[in-house]
């Protein structure tokens, strides 16, 4: 396909061609098009709500203000709650602060990875006896 046809398509979906794929060259248009419509609006084994969410949980820990507009407009394009996207971001919070936490501290990662396995266990044991 050549720039017009991408374009058109890009057009189709989106009511114009953002900057951002103008600024895509020749050689890879088609690729990054295709990529992009794919990952961010078909259907897979996350559903796109969830996957916005993520996105903008990924998107506040990098600190990208192009993502974070973007994945917080979409989510709530696939339906995500202000309480949702809150929720998101707090959890990115919580994650990249216990990362940051354990990692500085070099906590041994072998007996990490026992005692989440351990925990994992005894909460599917109290599970079953419900």
């Amino acid at each position: 396909m050549n720039r017009r046809q991408i374009y058109a398509e890009i057009e189709e979906m989106f009511g114009r061609v953002p900057l951002m794929f103008k600024a895509v060259p020749d050689s890879s248009l088609e690729l990054e098009w295709q990529l992009f419509r794919r990952v961010q609006f078909e259907d897979g084994p996350v559903p796109n709500k969830y996957r916005e969410l993520i996105g903008l949980a990924v998107s506040a820990f990098a600190k990208c203000q192009y993502c974070l507009f973007y994945h917080t407009e979409v989510a709530k394009l696939m339906g995500a709650t202000n309480a949702e996207i809150e929720d998101a971001v707090h959890y990115a919070k919580s994650s990249a602060g216990w990362s940051t936490y354990i990692s500085g501290l070099q906590l041994d990662l072998a007996q990490f990875k026992k005692e989440v396995l351990a925990a994992c266990d005894h909460v599917r044991a109290q599970q079953k006896r419900k």
